[in-house]
């Protein structure tokens, strides 16, 4: 209650007696205000004798005079604190607006010798960013060299002064696999995803304003707890899917407890959500440090993820961890089909520790800005998804995955894969997570073996030539993938012929490395059999029916001379096959097979004897040119096919082998000319179309599906 109007006395309440203290209060007259007034002008601090004297004068006790100077002296100062604010505020405008008007002015500057414009701002505010930026590294390298120093045992002065070091040099530490001893093992940390050096290119440019990312920093954190409940709550949320089995929103629930604006309105919006669960052979930490890498979180999903990128990182972390970090992100995911869109996305991606050993990754959409337009038919809303990661004691984590998101297609999904993609298998959680968990056994078997080892041909494989053929079969697979998808950079071209889906053709002219110079076309193609994918991708195992399919082969048997096993299942492998046919004896098979739950890919690639020699030899196969082709199956959707949704995996796969039909993608790539310049004929086109058409009828030849159409 401000004194000065009279309203307060200074005396202190009597508690007991509420009306007399009321009284009280207000029985001052205007006379003693206006006494108390004068004085405070002449004397705002007055001693003893003054507030004796005013105390006979006004008829009022000591205390209150004291109480009265003190709360008055209090008043004047927050007066004079609030002028101040004013007055430097308005300078500031003025100065702000003078600055706005000397950069406009320096834009028009001219030189009078040359009369050319100023090529770059004031050198002073130069140097201020130089002396920022220098800061900010000089912490990275203090918390590059205290990571060091906890997991590797030195610290990063010591490192050899020619040898690249990661940004983050994690411990990849992991259980045991193959009844093998593989926790603590150090790891080659260039065979993290994201060694890759493709990055996709965006024209996006940001301009992102303190207030928004205030914004988005409250949007994430308000995400981070929706995720979490999400994750944990069960009966009243989460119901089992008829189809599946699979975890699926209850929506009227969640419309109940997280009500929310629908941020797509139009008659071809669908929402999709799952949850499922899975043991993940590695530690969480490693896995945050992927998650919130752009490139190493592509490379970990070569067969969902087709681009991604930071867009800006808004948040580093607190005290050169992860927590806390929010970076912007954008994504396109992929069916393996060249009939299905790729499905694009900008989202926030948040990092919050929970407890020691437990970290959430959050996501969440945020809209930029009404103007952004999306290459792609297909986008996604993401409401609150992501994964909570907790460590386990044998060095596993547990990971708990919640996809929830909402979906415009702007075109009609092909009728072959509408069941897969409606049902929300084709991206969701239980994908994920089977990814997930396969990709983690291929690290930890490239972890496993320390000491050099022979393979079935006799050859003594050392571990830096495994690894290095490793690196190159995940780069082969991840350019096949890439190369059959439906991305925008991708314009397809339907061929006639073969059935109603059609051979679709595309081209792409390439000088990058890793890839054959000049003019490369592909083509793919998808189709339904009636046969439970785990027999498709078995039969495409199988060495003995490779004349069957393998166009390459002419027919001929191929020997397997190399195998390098990558996970727990027989089928995920790494093969190099060399032809009996004495005229090819220079040019061998490089093969990649992988499965889970979600589905298999069968990927190789044609390379001479002297690209598997530097491999083999540990050496960088960066530059080994490689053009893929190979065979993707997924279940079809419209059956109980596992797909993780529950905790245990060994019975997810059991699942996945169990009726339903498959849907397959067959895809080749040719170079049709070393010239850049060249121009596509038509005798390619046709080559290519009557190639995936004779391979086509075989396979349905050889699993007696020579009736069923697509």
């Amino acid at each position: 209650m401000e004194s000065g109007s009279g309203g307060w006395s200074g005396e202190e309440p009597d508690v007991s007696d509420p009306q007399r203290n009321k009284k009280r209060y207000h029985r001052h007259t205007a006379r003693q205000i206006q006494e108390l007034e004068a004085v405070f002008k002449e004397c705002p601090h007055p001693d003893e004798n003054q507030r004796s004297q005013l105390t006979r004068n006004l008829g009022l006790e000591p205390r209150q005079i004291k109480f009265w100077f003190q709360n008055r002296r209090t008043q004047m100062k927050a007066q004079h604190e609030r002028a101040d604010n004013c007055a430097l505020r308005a300078e500031n405008d003025k100065i702000r607006c003078e600055n706005v008007a000397i950069r406009e002015t320096m834009k028009n500057v001219m030189c009078p010798n040359c009369g050319a414009s100023p090529v770059g701002e004031d050198s002073y505010f130069d140097e201020q960013r130089l002396r920022m930026e220098n800061a900010r590294l000089k912490e990275e390298v203090e918390r590059v060299s205290s990571i060091a120093s906890r997991y590797i045992g030195r610290p990063f002065s010591q490192f050899p002064p020619m040898q690249p070091f990661p940004t983050s040099p994690l411990d990849l530490s992991v259980g045991s696999f193959g009844g093998q001893p593989i926790g603590g093992l150090s790891l080659d940390l260039e065979l993290l995803p994201g060694s890759s050096s493709s990055v996709p290119s965006l024209t996006l440019q940001t301009n992102i304003s303190d207030m928004e990312k205030s914004l988005m920093a409250e949007v994430a954190a308000n995400a981070f707890q929706e995720l979490f409940r999400l994750s944990e709550m069960n009966e009243s949320l989460w119901m089992k899917s008829p189809i599946d089995g699979k975890d699926v929103l209850s929506i009227e629930n969640y419309e109940k407890i997280f009500p929310k604006p629908n941020k797509l309105k139009n008659p071809n919006i669908r929402v999709e959500s799952s949850r499922a669960y899975g043991e993940v052979m590695m530690n969480g930490m490693a896995l945050v440090e992927m998650f919130m890498d752009s490139n190493k979180w592509a490379d970990l999903f070569p067969t969902i993820v087709s681009k991604a990128k930071t867009i800006e990182v808004l948040t580093f972390g607190i005290g050169g961890s992860r927590s806390s970090s929010l970076q912007l992100m954008y994504t396109e995911m992929q069916v393996l089909s060249p009939l299905i869109p790729t499905r694009e996305s900008y989202f926030l991606r948040y990092c919050q520790p929970i407890d020691q050993g437990f970290w959430a990754i959050t996501d969440v959409s945020f809209d930029l800005s009404q103007e952004i337009q999306f290459g792609s038919p297909s986008r996604a809303w993401k409401f609150p998804s992501g994964c909570l990661i907790q460590d386990m004691p044998n060095g596993y984590s547990k990971v708990s995955w919640v996809e929830h998101v909402e979906v415009e297609d702007k075109n009609p999904i092909h009728r072959i894969y509408r069941d897969l993609v409606q049902n929300g298998m084709a991206f969701g959680a239980a994908r994920w997570i089977s990814t997930l968990q396969r990709m983690c056994e291929r690290f930890a078997c490239l972890m496993v073996m320390s000491s050099p080892n022979r393979d079935i041909s006799g050859v003594i494989l050392l571990p830096e030539g495994k690894r290095s053929v490793m690196k190159l079969a995940q780069r082969m697979v991840n350019n096949f993938c890439t190369s059959i998808s439906a991305s925008s950079d991708h314009r397809w071209t339907t061929l006639s012929g073969l059935h109603d889906v059609g051979v679709r053709v595309t081209v792409n002219k390439s000088s990058d490395p890793g890839h054959p110079n000049g003019v490369v076309l592909s083509a793919a193609t998808s189709l339904w059999l009636p046969v439970p994918p785990h027999d498709v991708f078995e039969f495409f195992k199988d060495q003995k029916n490779r004349s069957q399919w393998d166009v390459l082969s002419n027919g001929n048997s191929m020997k397997e001379i190399s195998k390098i096993a990558n996970g727990s299942d027989t089928g995920n492998c790494i093969s190099i096959f060399r032809a009996f046919n004495a005229s090819q004896n220079n040019v061998l098979i490089l093969q990649e097979s992988c499965t889970d739950p979600s589905g298999s890919v069968v990927v190789y690639a044609p390379i001479d004897i002297q690209g598997i020699n530097v491999a083999m030899s540990g050496e960088d196969t960066t530059y080994i040119p490689l053009l893929p082709s190979g065979f993707t199956i997924s279940p079809d959707g419209k059956g109980d096919q596992g797909g993780g949704a529950g905790p245990s995996t060994s019975s997810n796969v059991q699942g996945s082998r169990s009726g339903g039909g498959s849907l397959i993608t067959v895809g080749f790539q040719m170079l049709v000319s070393s010239l850049p310049s060249a121009k596509l004929n038509l005798e390619s086109v046709t080559t290519v179309n009557n190639l995936i058409s004779s391979t086509v009828h075989q396979i349905k030849a050889a699993l007696n599906c020579s009736s069923s159409s697509s």
